[in-house]
């Protein structure tokens, strides 16, 4: 019988690449393996070669969601049959951790981000200890796990002492592009934004300096908590003709809207160390895609950007900077030769064995 590896996230597993693409690269090196997220209102449809399971909440926001969250996937664990424990984040590991002491489990970890410190508990500071508290209990126990960088990889190190790897949150390697965008948008350059709408992805910036960019429209792919917030903003500049709203585009779709496009944007505020350390997944997206990018002066991005020649950085947000920043890559494209070299490097063929190195010793399928 193969070994069975059950991996729980809280999102609704549709748009979350990272999990995905963990969850089939455990599946083809012969894993049993059992997906485990929530069910939204407007999740898209799934089609998956292994076992998943979507809980359907009560609660979907506030600590009500994230109790009814753990107290479901605990019961859950506790009576399903499983080898090997993969919790995505903080916001899983209460029930993952408990399962994995009670059945003495292996458990792995993946820390796609500093949880205690995104933007959204930053206003929080009783909640914000509370995970803190948590994550102080639970993480020196942690014996196998790994995060998407190494300045995060690095800030855990200190703090516990544990010694994490790490597996970036890169694409599959593809040559194809598309001109979907183009056709869509005939005659006009395209600024992309694809990810989560929410609270400092600096997209209020760029629509400030959209009245200012010429003959180019743009396109926010992706759903979250400020899209209603951003839309307003959009009516109230009257800019329905310069700002489109793509919702949620499925990781087998995504890729035409990146390649047809012409800059793509990864702008974050300073909301603290989540942020500041982040590498977020669509820095390695467009360059899968030939896309440069207009990016914040960050050290993991930076890392990239500056040393691949990816793109341009910024530490100025004022709509006229970005206006004219925007402009000129737009009028004085990026040489992108060598981002073919650099999407065979920056791809999840090769962090994949990355993370096989540390599941597989584990319990071989």
């Amino acid at each position: 019988m193969k070994k069975r590896i059950i991996i729980s996230v809280t999102s609704d597993l549709a748009t979350d690449q990272r999990v995905l693409k963990s969850a089939f690269s455990c599946h083809k090196n012969g894993y049993d393996v059992l997906l485990a997220g929530r069910k939204l209102k407007n999740s898209l449809p799934l089609n998956l070669p292994f076992k998943y399971l979507r809980f359907r909440l009560i609660f979907n926001s506030s600590a009500f969601f994230y109790a009814e969250y753990n107290i479901r996937l605990f019961f859950f664990l506790l009576f399903s049959r499983c080898d090997i424990l993969l919790s995505n984040d903080t916001d899983t590991l209460p029930a993952n951790y408990l399962v994995s002491q009670l059945r003495r489990k292996k458990l792995v970890f993946d820390a796609h981000e500093l949880f205690p410190e995104v933007p959204e508990l930053a206003r929080r500071p009783c909640v914000k200890k509370i995970w803190e508290k948590l994550e102080d209990f639970i993480f020196p126990r942690l014996q196998y796990s790994y995060t998407v960088c190494q300045s995060i990889a690095g800030y855990y190190n200190r703090k516990y002492g544990i010694e994490m790897k790490v597996v970036r949150n890169v694409p599959y390697y593809r040559q194809t592009t598309s001109r979907l965008l183009r056709e869509q948008f005939p005659g006009k350059k395209i600024v992309l934004y694809q990810g989560a709408l929410n609270v400092g992805r600096g997209l209020e910036w760029v629509i400030d300096a959209m009245p200012l960019i010429d003959n180019a429209v743009l396109v926010i792919i992706g759903c979250g908590d400020i899209r209603q917030q951003l839309e307003t903003q959009v009516e109230r500049l009257k800019l329905k003709d310069k700002v489109f709203f793509a919702g949620k585009i499925g990781g087998d779709k995504l890729h035409e809207y990146t390649s047809s496009a012409d800059i793509g944007l990864c702008l974050l505020e300073s909301r603290g160390l989540s942020y500041y350390y982040s590498l977020p997944n669509r820095i390695f997206d467009y360059i899968q895609a030939g896309l440069p990018v207009l990016a914040t002066c960050f050290p993991e991005i930076e890392n990239i950007v500056a040393t691949c020649k990816t793109g341009v950085l910024i530490d100025r947000y004022e709509a006229d900077f970005i206006a004219a920043t925007i402009n000129d890559m737009l009028n004085n494209p990026l040489d992108t030769s060598h981002f073919g070299d650099l999407a065979k490097e920056f791809c999840w063929e090769n962090e994949e064995k990355i993370l096989m190195g540390i599941i597989s010793p584990l319990n071989p399928p």
